[in-house]
């Protein structure tokens, strides 16, 4: 491919503005996102990298997504132009190309927009060894080139060569849990027409599992409903195909793969907090006293789950950037956060669903008892779940808030991330949205009652604000 002569262009203010978020690029295709950005975002971030040093390559994968070929051949093709070998590994979940940097010692670029609908598309991008790029680390340095325009080096173009990393993928989390010896079991998967499509089959293949596909066909369009399981609306052909099933368990992906979320046998829902103990249980077996991160929307159940087993808890803000960050930082074996998003340190600190559900249905195999009662004692309190309210103005509904709640007796207050208000037997959390005008709220509580009365109370201080 041959760069467009306009391909270096600087990209409008406004679009720039529309398209990079907090943690990546992304927008509606070809309105926000189209080939000629991508192939200056490919030179940009040869350009950012090499500011830092030398920068012996990139890995480049995509997802099922109609655009996503196109897209990700103009990201290498403007990165080769910038005098940077290209890997591309072609089909790929974000954590197989987490994966490959990981193995290649490579930085990545990965083309998806996750569980959005059809007509987006985006850039997930990480330096070598998959660590974090986001707005601070990298992203601001990228809009900012973008709007200046890239100046090409001189110099020689790098090559473009073709890869497949599946098998090394696979081989890699199947070294991580130990499935040799679990029971046989059942296990209903939905893939969502995502990445899981590809990469669950070759990852459970020689296991002692029946395995029940839900919508394995890559299809970027999404024909049979969302590929975003934190919905519930989004889960219910699995629950339903558990119980018609009598599986032992269901997991659900996302359109990428990088978050994971479990259905029971009784087709009940878990919580990804609750995931998120039990494998941190099962990591701190291996890693004595070892250090877990857990993001501060999470259940309280993780920490006290870490300290029992005798593992340090460290409490970060929402966020894969913060979270692999705090993990470099303190060296935690693992991190979990309630949005469904697994981090382990023998992953290079980077997500996996796939890894996750291992972790799952390890547990359950090697346990001669149903999922809910495994997951029984993880499962200690009343949760709301993620409530978006729409305010127009964030920072003084916030405030507002914080001045009803402060002067309560019994109640501490932080700001690490948005508002935390904490009580004997209860907790919430108010956050902005990065990118839309939203609180977002969660609330904690030892029992459904005092979980639904703070709730109730908290929103209608919210929304009353905003009137």
């Amino acid at each position: 491919m041959t760069a467009e002569p306009d391909a270096l262009a600087p990209v409008d203010a406004a679009v720039l503005t529309s398209i990079i978020k907090a943690y990546d690029i992304r927008g509606v295709v070809p309105d926000q996102l189209d080939a000629r950005i991508c192939r200056a975002a490919g030179a940009a971030f040869v350009q950012v990298l090499r500011s830092e040093g030398d920068v012996p390559g990139l890995v480049v994968g995509h997802d099922m997504r109609p655009t996503s070929p196109d897209l990700a051949a103009a990201f290498a093709d403007g990165a080769a132009a910038a005098g940077v070998d290209v890997t591309l590994i072609g089909l790929a979940s974000t954590d197989q190309l987490y994966c490959a940097s990981g193995l290649l010692g490579l930085a990545g670029a990965m083309f998806t927009a996750s569980h959005n609908p059809a007509q987006y598309n985006g850039i997930k991008l990480c330096r070598a060894y998959a660590a974090p790029v986001g707005q601070e680390s990298g992203l601001g340095e990228i809009k900012d080139a973008l709007a200046r325009g890239v100046s090409m080096p001189d110099g020689p173009r790098g090559t473009i060569t073709e890869r497949d990393m599946l098998g090394e993928y696979v081989a890699h989390l199947r070294s991580l849990v130990d499935l040799a010896d679990v029971r046989p079991m059942t296990v209903v998967i939905d893939a969502g027409n995502g990445m899981a499509g590809l990469t669950a089959p070759a990852v459970f293949a020689d296991l002692p599992l029946t395995m029940l596909p839900l919508y394995f066909e890559l299809d970027g369009t999404f024909p049979n409903h969302e590929a975003n399981p934190i919905e519930p609306a989004n889960l219910r052909d699995l629950q339903a195909a558990v119980v018609k099933n009598g599986a032992d368990i269901g997991l659900a992906f996302d359109g990428d793969a990088d978050r994971c979320f479990i259905v029971d046998e009784r087709g009940d829902i878990v919580s990804p907090s609750v995931l998120a103990a039990l494998i941190a249980d099962r990591e701190l077996v291996r890693d004595p006293g070892g250090t877990v991160i857990y993001n501060l929307i999470t259940s309280h159940t993780v920490p006290e789950v870490v300290a029992e087993a005798g593992g340090t808890a460290v409490r970060t803000r929402v966020g894969h950037s913060f979270i692999k960050g705090v993990m470099a930082e303190t060296g935690a074996v693992f991190g979990g956060e309630h949005s469904g998003h697994f981090y382990f340190r023998d992953f290079w600190r980077a997500d996996s669903g796939m890894l996750a559900g291992l972790h799952a249905l390890a547990a359950l195999g090697d346990a001669a008892m149903p999922l809910s009662q495994l997951l029984a004692p993880y499962d200690r309190y009343a949760a709301s779940g993620e409530i978006n309210s729409t305010v127009h103005d964030q920072v003084q509904v916030v405030a507002a808030l914080r001045q009803l709640w402060q002067a309560r007796p019994g109640v501490t207050l932080d700001e690490l991330d948005g508002l935390t208000v904490a009580g004997d037997a209860w907790w919430f959390n108010v956050r902005a949205s990065n990118t839309e005008p939203l609180l977002r709220l969660n609330v904690e509580a030892k029992d459904a009652a005092t979980m639904s009365g703070i709730r109730d109370e908290v929103l209608g201080q919210i929304r009353g604000e905003d009137q």
